[in-house]
């Protein structure tokens, strides 16, 4: 091999290798933002309209007696640095709707804490149950995301062994996944800003 096919080659390998990492580290971009899991506070708007329109002021935070919100550094790009979430699986939301009392933007917007308007006017997301991890699926039951939930038998309902089964008005609070004694847990929140991706993509 001569000097000149041997450099070649090595420009043609290192072409392929750079391609090769350029591409894992695309696609473990893609899957680090579907998997980062995580719902705006209730009556937020969509995720774009939401991210323009937040100041980042905290005061949604501050108002929280629950102590759910929190906010983002880096993790979740440049756009999101600062906005407010909440991370179901740690702390879930209770629905108290106080953030959209003080939001002085728009971004949250104000729900009245009766059952109507919360069905209507919020959407953190909807919740799915995963039959092969529940209890109360595996004939043990359990029924423990049922009782958490604030909205029983409207977004939430039970049958043999306290089967749970979710249903439309499902606003996404998170307390059913908070509250699964099953690691992974068995109930999981679908963020409506990733239903919204999946349905545009």
């Amino acid at each position: 091999m001569n000097r000149r096919h041997f450099i070649k080659q090595l420009s043609v390998l290192t072409a392929v290798g750079l391609s090769l990492k350029t591409s894992m580290a695309n696609a473990a971009f893609k899957v680090k933002q579907f998997t980062q899991r995580y719902v705006r506070p209730p009556g937020s708007l969509s995720e774009d309209d939401f991210i323009s329109q937040c100041i980042r002021c905290n005061q949604c935070a501050e108002i929280c007696p629950n102590n759910c919100i929190k906010f983002f550094g880096s993790e979740n790009g440049i756009a999101s640095h600062g906005t407010p979430y909440i991370s179901p699986r740690e702390k879930a939301c209770i629905l108290c709707m106080k953030c959209g009392d003080v939001c002085p933007s728009g971004a949250i917007k104000p729900v009245k804490r009766e059952l109507t308007p919360i069905i209507e006017q919020v959407n953190m997301g909807i919740a799915r149950v995963d039959k092969q991890l529940c209890l109360s699926w595996q004939g043990k039951s359990c029924g423990v995301c049922y009782r958490a939930c604030p909205l029983q038998d409207k977004a939430i309902i039970v049958g043999f062994m306290e089967q749970p089964e979710i249903l439309d008005a499902c606003v996404g609070c998170g307390l059913c996944e908070s509250s699964c004694i099953q690691i992974p847990q068995a109930v999981k929140i679908i963020p409506s800003h990733t239903i919204d991706q999946l349905r545009s993509s």
